[in-house]
């Protein structure tokens, strides 16, 4: 994560107006804006185009553009922003677990950052869609730890860790990872596989969301759900282009294309809910 970042431009996008030094207290406050300020959205990969990791094109993107991105390209552009203001960050790829079984192995797709603060270790996450950390976490195991949304806690799996989050009482595990460092060309490698293979269901899935101070608010396809923070849910459905577009330009602030190319994926995606073959058609 060599690339310097433009960190005013980048705090302006956040809203951010206090120090910029390699404190705990910047880096709470990064990590609590960037997620509301910058969306979770795979709308490049749903026109079957490859994100760029490269700094300068996830400045022009996610800074300048009023765009969102996946995992990859979020904690790229956080984790090298941290690197300007002098934090110590180290790349981490993990195995997500969310909503698979138990046995299941599933690759490292998801990206990840362990951030020193003082010789303390935290991990950094801003792009975990729409259970996204909005604080960083000691990495200290079994310990509860409450973020601006939900409780979060650490656990000691194997040779390495599972982030568990408590919903409605339960815990409930989002990804496992280990302290394995990996490096700009390693994330290259895994972001052209979820780009681009053809079982990647960011090919043909729309996923958005976006962590507000009260709500969080999620979009998978046209269901279209806002989640307070006492966990109660509202969730209804989305049936033509124009709502998805209202919902995706006003709710999730994103600065859309008039673009034929995105219509015609946006109602491919729409023809999912109405029938799930639909997208493994696409």
């Amino acid at each position: 994560m060599s690339d310097s970042v433009d960190l005013v431009a980048y705090a302006e996008r956040l809203g951010y107006t206090g120090a910029l030094e390699p404190s705990l207290e910047t880096l709470r406050a990064l990590h609590r804006l960037h997620p509301t300020a910058i969306p979770f959205e795979n709308l490049t990969t749903l026109l079957d185009e490859s994100p760029r990791l490269d700094v300068p094109s996830l400045e022009r993107k996610l800074v300048r553009s009023g765009r969102g991105g996946y995992c990859f390209e979020h904690n790229r552009l956080f984790g090298a922003a941290l690197e300007a203001l002098g934090f110590d960050v180290v790349g981490l790829a993990a195995r997500v677990l969310w909503e698979r079984e138990p046995t299941a192995l599933p690759p490292r797709t998801h990206m990840l950052l362990a951030v020193d603060v003082e010789g303390v270790p935290y991990i950094a996450d801003v792009g975990f869609g729409g259970l996204t950390l909005t604080a960083p976490l000691r990495l200290v195991v079994d310990e509860e730890q409450d973020t601006p949304h939900e409780t979060f806690r650490v656990r000691r799996q194997d040779s390495g860790f599972t982030i568990e989050v408590r919903l409605r009482g339960t815990w409930r595990a989002l990804y496992w990872f280990d302290e394995t460092r990996y490096f700009d060309i390693d994330f290259e490698v895994l972001n052209h596989f979820v780009a681009t293979h053809p079982g990647s269901p960011f090919r043909s899935m729309l996923y958005c969301a976006r962590a507000l101070p009260d709500r969080r608010l999620a979009l998978r396809n046209g269901r279209f759900t806002v989640r307070g923070l006492d966990g109660q849910a509202e969730t209804r459905m989305l049936t033509d282009v124009d709502a998805l577009r209202g919902v995706l330009g006003e709710d999730f602030a994103i600065r859309l294309p008039d673009d034929a190319a995105l219509d015609d994926a946006l109602r491919q995606v729409l023809e999912i809910d109405e029938d799930p073959a639909a997208g493994q058609r696409r």
